[in-house]
């Protein structure tokens, strides 16, 4: 298993930023080469399932997750259930007073392909957390102006 925790502070209340962080159909504005949607259920309560298709020109992966905990404002947790991501991820809202507070972007994941994803792992992982920082400063921005129904 392997840990990646990073977070970014978002000048926009925790609710605002809970509302744009749950917003499952517009991730693809902030998360790097990923687009989301609802499968099962309503996307806001434990059971509900997400795609999640991380690629470019078509080629990539779906990552299938099911949300395991919902605590609105402040933490959505997920179980992912795919072949090639498995572990669990967790987005959680700290508020840090009326206009401000932390996102933090959690997973504990099972590396893919044994002992070659384990080795690989180092190697892979400051590109992945660099690819996941982009998307923390984008979703800062994209928290910070965001209003419900835009797209």
């Amino acid at each position: 298993m392997s840990d990646l925790v990073l977070s970014v502070d978002v000048a926009a209340p925790a609710g605002t930023t809970w509302l744009a962080l749950t917003d499952w159909a517009r991730q693809g504005e902030w998360m790097l080469g990923t687009s989301v949607r609802v499968v099962e259920g309503n996307g806001r309560s434990v059971g509900s399932k997400l795609a999640a298709f991380t690629g470019f020109a078509g080629i990539g992966f779906t990552d299938t997750m099911e949300i395991t905990a919902w605590e609105p404002p402040l933490r959505c947790t997920v179980r992912h259930l795919g072949s090639l991501v498995q572990g669990t991820g967790m987005f959680q809202v700290l508020s840090k007073g009326a206009g401000h507070c932390t996102f933090v972007w959690a997973e504990h994941l099972k590396l893919p392909f044994g002992l070659l994803g384990r080795a690989g792992w180092p190697l892979a992982r400051p590109a992945f957390a660099l690819g996941v920082r982009h998307s923390l400063r984008q979703f800062a921005r994209f928290a910070e102006n965001y209003s419900m129904g835009e797209r």
